[in-house]
């Protein structure tokens, strides 16, 4: 367009016509108002850029850019959704806990995609769980949560759980209201299922002013958010079902308290070489006989962490059932030496343990009659009423290696305030000292134990752990177990058992002292 030195339009190509029909020769340019630089006329995005002419004229270049600003917006807006998505991506990867991965969808659905968004899970035993976030006046999204039985289910919701998408506002809207989630029927509403791995595992439910209705582009950014819901809800949901069978199946491998028995003061400790799993290889416990008295046991399998714990809890499950048809110490080892080799060729293992076996019965005057099987274990130690430690001679073979093992048996006699302690290899080899290097020894245990013949059975078997932590310093070390039994004075205390296995909530590191 070609303007005059007053302004009058002296000359307007066709394409500029076509543009701006309002303008034309001999008129002005003040029906274009401003002339700003950009401007939308007759839903075109146009650009302007004056020109001076010779003679005080001036030429008006108009470009028409609304291909290219559409094509930027869609960019801009492309780059808006992926860098959306890609912090929804890191924040619902973190949590694995169902509740907070939950509170994490909706409160990170609130603004961009609603200004209310409400996640309802499938119905587990008669009950659909759901989360609500909410955002009040430009401030940080509120979350709630409830609970409906899931006959109460809106229609809507409950079609969504099959898969579907309902869209009809008018009826979506009305029950969301009448369900409590929704403060008025004056929104634009959808609801998208959540993918799980069999079927949907919830639904999204997003609303927001009906002024701002859901197109075609929202409702693919919903879906990409939808399916990235589903996804990391699948994953806690799966993670918790598969925490709380690791727990069960980890408490039922814990080494137990041993039954309590007439005459006979119970103390334990024990610390795995992997303290996160707080289960390893070696396993001690008891059971009672018919007679008063008790069958008494513990052991170290070869290997460590899982596999080792399960097979510990093999030869206890055995141990449980073999006790009732035989209680004869060697015997009783024998018998599970059988069903070991049994198990292990069976499954092709070729995993072996070494264990004392031992059968206690109290006497009248408060001791205690001891008789014990070696099966290729650490020979017991028996703290005498003077203070002094005895080491019985108690030898074998390993359990569980050759069909007829030779099997060590030993008896002894403890006086009231006498004890006799069982420990694993995880104690005597513990390394530590000034190089590191250096084990523990029976030497050093003795000594520890030396005088100590005062301390009732649980605080010994403290002892012993401490001493052995102490001594490692922090340092790696195998499985550490501890089963002492102490004959029951006049003067001593009823029976109290100490059980010190490291908390499942707050782990503790490997090698730290005290239980």
């Amino acid at each position: 367009m070609v303007c005059g030195p007053d302004g009058t339009v002296m000359h307007v190509s066709p394409v500029a016509q076509r543009l701006l029909p309002e303008v034309v020769v001999g008129g002005t340019l003040d029906g274009l108002g401003s002339l700003d630089p950009e401007m939308t006329r007759h839903g075109r995005r146009l650009r302007l850029r004056r020109a001076s002419l010779s003679a005080g004229r001036s030429c008006w270049y108009v470009e028409d850019v609304s291909d290219s600003v559409e094509r930027a917006d869609a960019l801009v807006a492309e780059r808006s959704r992926s860098a959306f998505l890609a912090v929804v991506g890191e924040k619902l990867g973190n949590p694995l806990h169902p509740d907070r991965a939950a509170a994490a969808v909706v409160r990170l659905a609130v603004p961009t995609l609603a200004e209310v968004a409400v996640l309802v899970l499938a119905p587990r035993s008669g009950r659909a769980r759901w989360w609500r976030a909410r955002r009040v006046d430009d401030e940080s999204p509120t979350v709630d949560r409830g609970v409906l039985i899931a006959a109460e289910l809106p229609p809507a919701v409950v079609e969504s759980l099959r898969g579907g998408e309902p869209h009809a506002v008018d009826w979506l809207v009305e029950q969301a209201v009448d369900a409590g989630w929704l403060p008025g029927a004056d929104l634009s509403a959808r609801l998208v299922p959540l993918p799980g791995r069999d079927a949907p595992m919830g639904v999204l439910l997003v609303a927001r002013q009906a002024t701002r209705w859901y197109v075609e582009e929202d409702l693919d950014l919903i879906r990409a958010f939808a399916a990235r819901a589903g996804a990391a809800l699948t994953t806690a949901l799966l993670y918790r079902d598969q925490t709380e069978m690791a727990d069960t199946l980890q408490a039922s491998l814990l080494p137990a308290a041993p039954a309590p028995a007439p005459g006979v003061q119970w103390g334990t400790a024990y610390r795995p070489a992997q303290a996160g799993l707080r289960i390893g290889g070696d396993f001690y416990g008891s059971h009672r006989l018919p007679d008063g008295g008790s069958v008494f046991f513990l052991g170290d399998v070869s290997g460590k962490g899982v596999e080792a714990a399960v097979f510990t809890g093999q030869l206890r499950q055995c141990l449980h059932a073999l006790h009732r048809v035989e209680q004869h110490p060697v015997r009783l080892l024998q018998l599970l030496n059988d069903a070991l080799l049994e198990t292990t060729l069976a499954h092709g293992q070729g995993r072996f343990a070494t264990m004392v076996l031992g059968v206690v019965r109290p006497h009248r005057d408060g001791g205690l009659g001891l008789t014990l099987a070696g099966g290729g274990h650490l020979a017991p130690l028996v703290l005498r009423s003077s203070g002094e430690v005895e080491q019985l001679p108690l030898s074998g073979m390993l359990i569980g290696v050759v069909s007829d093992p030779r099997i060590g048996q030993v008896s002894t006699r403890l006086a009231p305030g006498e004890t006799c302690l069982l420990y694993s290899d995880g104690v005597t080899e513990a390394r530590g000292g000034r190089r590191g290097d250096e084990q523990l020894g029976t030497d050093r245990l003795t000594q520890a134990l030396t005088g100590c013949q005062r301390m009732p059975a649980p605080a010994l078997a403290e002892r012993i752990e401490q001493v052995t932590c102490d001594w490692l310093a922090q340092r790696d070390h195998d499985d550490i177990a501890v089963l002492a039994l102490r004959a029951v004075g006049p003067g001593d205390r009823p029976h109290r058992h100490l059980h010190a296995v490291p908390a499942m909530s707050e782990p503790e590191p490997e090698g730290s002292t005290g239980p």
